[in-house]
């Protein structure tokens, strides 16, 4: 990856950004694996109130070219369980993906606290997604290789 690129922690000002970010590559990169109700469904998940309440909920990064978000990916528990973690909200602008910064954003998730307290870490990945995840090193939980009612893949990873 470019040095030109940093991460660093979410902050609230970055909610706006954020929200773009996400709805733009939602409806560019993962329209070629969904129907545009399935993504517009989901693109009402994250208004920058949304982002916001999810990056409380975690730690939320985001990568950025100079002042412009390009990149952003989580990590939180899992549902409470102790020793468990999993990734959210992991995106990258169309025009910056191929770059390395997916790869950076998992290198960063998987230094971060919650990764290290946990055993297993989960990904719902979507189909657009799963095959980066598993170059990554995840694979499919419980050996389980199709879509779920969510039309995602679960993923996880043992350290």
């Amino acid at each position: 990856m470019s040095e030109i690129y940093s991460i660093r922690r979410f902050q609230v000002s970055d909610a706006d950004a954020g929200s773009q970010l996400i709805i733009k590559t939602l409806r560019t990169s993962n329209i070629k694996d969904y129907s545009v109700e399935y993504i517009e469904n989901d693109v009402k998940k994250f208004t920058p109130d949304d982002v916001i309440v999810r990056a409380k909920r975690t730690h939320f990064y985001v990568v950025c070219d100079k002042e412009l978000i390009v990149g952003c990916g989580a990590i939180g528990s899992y549902w409470g369980i102790e020793g468990e973690s999993s990734l959210f909200n992991i995106f990258v602008l169309p025009e910056y993906q191929g770059k390395g910064i997916g790869r950076k954003i998992i290198e960063t998730l998987e230094k971060d606290e919650f990764f290290f307290s946990a055993k297993r870490i989960e990904i719902p990945a979507s189909i657009t997604a799963c095959e980066f995840y598993k170059k990554m090193g995840y694979t499919y939980k419980n050996g389980i290789d199709v879509v779920d009612e969510e039309q995602l893949f679960r993923l996880e990873k043992f350290r």
